[in-house]
């Protein structure tokens, strides 16, 4: 990996383990949720058994890993417009929020694996899972507390990611209801709707807490993190993409299948092919029945990649990221922030398509 990006990962890992510590002192106790009652609060250093169960599992999951280029965005927006450094200490905001968002997306898909070991709720249960994710949503938002800039940019900071958050929580309950329901499918327009409020939203609130952060206008923000919204659109797809090809990692080929999920492959498909509607539905029923190892998962991931609708759906998501890449290099021409950006949108598109 290239060395620019390379030293900013690992000062965000570092920022990320130090902002939920697999030990919590009396001192981050009292940061975090101010003056407890007796019961619960203990004496400096030592951590108590309530407190465990909502740290323990969104840290367990966390720190198995991931891409992190939400952070890595943030980071980069804030060097864009010239706020150094101070990027860092806001990246719990956006991968604490897309963690938590992955806690509750397991419960809702009943989905048994997440980065390749147990989903939190298998791990710890539905009702901890619920509780410590719902939590990890507030808690992410701590970091603002006492940024740089005064009241006024603590204000813009939490506004930003209140209106991404609830935007989060509108694409999922769009997703939810459509791959309960399969006697009916939702236009491309709709998917790809939910898929910006869904997934777009946290590359939007990576790019607008790091213009923000910078000293950015709320207006610079909005517009910066329409661009990034876009290449989150096109992972999403290029997401999708790979789990009816070679198979998301840590999870099995064609697991959306069994989720019912109406991703753009299966809509690209019935735009040209209507008359599989009934074969397809047939094929989600008894994958939701049968589970993974149903052969309905392979004929219907068959039928998808034999259409040309699988191929069809890369392009477009590609196509989505090259848009983005482009203008970052023509508004900012020359700019480092804007080409390490750039960058590592293409070498993402590069490993999603391998």
């Amino acid at each position: 990996m290239n060395h620019e990006y390379s030293q900013r990962l690992e000062r965000i890992e570092k920022t990320l383990a130090e902002t939920l510590p697999e030990s919590c002192s009396g001192r981050w106790i009292e940061e975090t949720f101010s003056r407890l009652p007796e019961g619960v609060d203990l004496p400096e250093g030592i951590e108590t058994e309530h407190i465990r169960p909502l740290v323990e599992p969104c840290r367990e999951l966390f720190l198995r890993g991931g891409k992190r280029w939400r952070p890595l965005l943030l980071v980069l927006a804030c060097e864009l417009y010239g706020g150094g450094d101070r990027g860092y200490r806001l990246t719990p905001a956006v991968e604490f929020i897309h963690t938590a968002s992955l806690i509750h997306d397991d419960i809702e898909d009943g989905a048994d694996t997440r980065r390749g070991a147990p989903a939190v709720h298998i791990l710890y249960g539905i009702d901890t899972a619920i509780t410590s994710g719902s939590w990890l949503f507030f808690e992410a938002l701590s970091c603002i507390n006492g940024f740089p800039g005064g009241p006024e940019t603590a204000f813009r900071l939490y506004r930003a990611a209140a209106a991404e958050t609830r935007r989060l929580h509108l694409g999922q309950a769009m997703d939810i209801a459509w791959h309960r329901d399969n006697s009916r499918v939702p236009s491309v327009t709709e998917y790809l709707s939910m898929t910006r409020l869904k997934t777009g939203t946290l590359a939007s609130l990576a790019g607008k807490l790091g213009v923000l952060g910078a000293g950015g206008t709320e207006e610079e923000a909005e517009r910066f993190g329409e661009i990034a919204a876009g290449a989150g659109v096109g992972f999403q797809v290029l997401d999708d993409v790979l789990n009816l090809t070679r198979g998301n990692p840590g999870k099995k080929r064609g697991d959306d299948i069994v989720e019912g999920k109406k991703s753009l492959p299966v809509l690209f498909h019935l735009d040209s092919r209507p008359e599989d509607f009934r074969r397809i539905a047939g094929y989600f029923e008894a994958a939701k029945r049968n589970g993974i190892d149903a052969p309905e998962v392979e004929q219907c991931v068959t039928l998808l990649n034999e259409s040309g609708a699988v191929e069809q759906a890369q392009a477009y998501g590609e196509g989505l990221i090259r848009s983005v890449c482009g203008t970052l290099r023509e508004r900012w021409p020359g700019n480092e922030a804007a080409g390490l950006i750039a960058g590592m949108f293409e070498a993402m598109t590069g490993e999603a398509a391998r």
